[in-house]
């Protein structure tokens, strides 16, 4: 796919504003004196309540390991991170190292934001992941490393649901049985203000009935498969069966608390639940919709193209490839993959024995990028979320959403 590369244009002063704000002492300070150079690592996950303070930890570790390069963690509240940090680069300022989901990761590499790797970091000394590492090279050049790939799957309250569903209509009817009281059979987002999480949660809906945004050269986000998903979705918002207007921040919290029967998500959640109760008995087991196909988090690591230290950006990149340090990071990710192909211990299949049910779902989950359009993939999402959110609210049917969004999103990329 060709690359036409233009600087991302400012959303004007208040959005400045907001950066500055969120990401005050980003970029790298050259050298600060005793030949040190500090560097920025701006990523969402460092605020997560589970593993947030243990990356910051590993962080740490290479922090001691090196006298030339430090760098610090910059923690940007997920629902914001991907404006924030976009708008930041696109005034040739911002973090120097970026922690991306793929939607936001296309766009930057389009705009040209994003530091090219091939001369940085040789990745033929690394065992790199096939599948989800291809998404990472645009037209033959790499612009980022696999941080993070977690594969969605269905989370389930083991004390509340002793045997999966396994069909969508067990699905539901679960969830309407367990909603009673203040507990709720299921949560998801649903609300504009988490519009990159609704999307991550309405993939699976779209997917897993035979859907998708595009062909790979034409949009189909009215397509007879897609309309199907959603209005499964649209059913159980309908149904009541979860907490509606709570962010997943609260319903998060609520799942742990088992106030909340059944969530879909991705392999990091297991280490965030835990960490908000490790007492807490949950399992998990694949997504039960018609086909098997789900979304899965790839977050590469890239180095902002306005960095003056990209090699010292580099050299993080290529500490956290070492062996040793992806098994590390791995294990605080939890049921995530990391950049390399990696051996899970004996000790972590007995703690977490579903792990393997996250590894086994890599070949058919797919990242929540329009295929074709990636690039325009936050346009696009923007466009379908506020659309698919006013059918949930009952302003317009969902044929009659899901039409406008075609239109809109067709004319947005024409």
């Amino acid at each position: 796919m060709s690359r036409n590369r233009t600087r991302l244009g400012i959303a004007g002063a208040t959005a400045l504003g907001l950066v500055a704000a969120l990401l005050t002492g980003c970029g790298s300070d050259g050298d600060a004196g005793g030949g040190v150079t500090k560097l920025t690592f701006a990523a969402s996950t460092f605020g997560d309540p589970g593993r947030g303070p243990k990356l910051t930890a590993w962080l740490d570790e290479f922090n001691k390991s090196q006298d030339k390069v430090q760098v610090s963690a910059a923690a940007v509240p997920y629902p914001t991170f991907g404006q924030t940090v976009l708008t930041q680069m696109g005034s040739g300022q911002g973090p120097d190292l970026v922690r991306f989901d793929m939607p936001e990761f296309e766009a930057a590499a389009d705009a040209g934001l994003i530091a090219p790797l091939d001369k940085l970091v040789d990745v033929s000394k690394y065992d790199l992941i096939k599948q989800p590492d291809q998404f990472m090279v645009h037209d033959g050049v790499r612009h980022g490393i696999i941080f993070e790939a977690s594969n969605y799957a269905m989370f389930y309250n083991a004390d509340l649901i002793p045997t999966p569903p396994t069909t969508y209509d067990q699905f539901f009817s679960t969830a309407k049985s367990l909603t009673k009281g203040d507990v709720y059979g299921l949560a998801f987002r649903q609300t504009e203000a988490e519009e990159a999480g609704v999307w991550q949660d309405i993939f699976n809906y779209v997917y897993g009935f035979g859907g998708a945004w595009s062909d790979g050269k034409n949009l189909t986000i009215n397509s007879p498969e897609n309309l199907k998903g959603l209005q499964a979705y649209k059913d159980l918002y309908d149904a009541n069966v979860i907490p509606r207007g709570a962010d997943a921040a609260t319903f998060r919290r609520m799942f742990a608390e088992g106030k909340v029967g059944m969530e879909l998500n991705n392999g990091g959640y297991v280490t965030a639940t835990r960490g908000q109760n490790p007492n807490l008995k949950f399992s998990v087991a694949p997504i039960p919709f018609p086909v098997r196909k789900q979304g899965a988090i790839l977050a590469p690591i890239v180095i902002n193209e306005a960095s003056e230290a990209k090699e010292e950006a580099a050299t993080f990149i290529r500490w956290a490839l070492e062996p040793q340090n992806q098994i590390k990071l791995q294990e605080i990710l939890g049921a995530s993959s990391v950049a390399t192909t990696t051996q899970r211990s004996a000790e972590a299949l007995k703690e977490t024995p579903f792990l393997t049910v996250f590894d086994e779902l890599t070949e058919s989950s797919l990242p929540q990028i329009v295929l074709g359009f990636e690039a325009k993939t936050p346009d696009i999402r923007k466009v379908v979320v506020q659309n698919v959110i006013a059918a949930l609210q009952g302003k317009v049917d969902l044929k009659s959403a899901l039409d406008r969004a075609q239109q809109q999103a067709t004319e947005l990329v024409s």
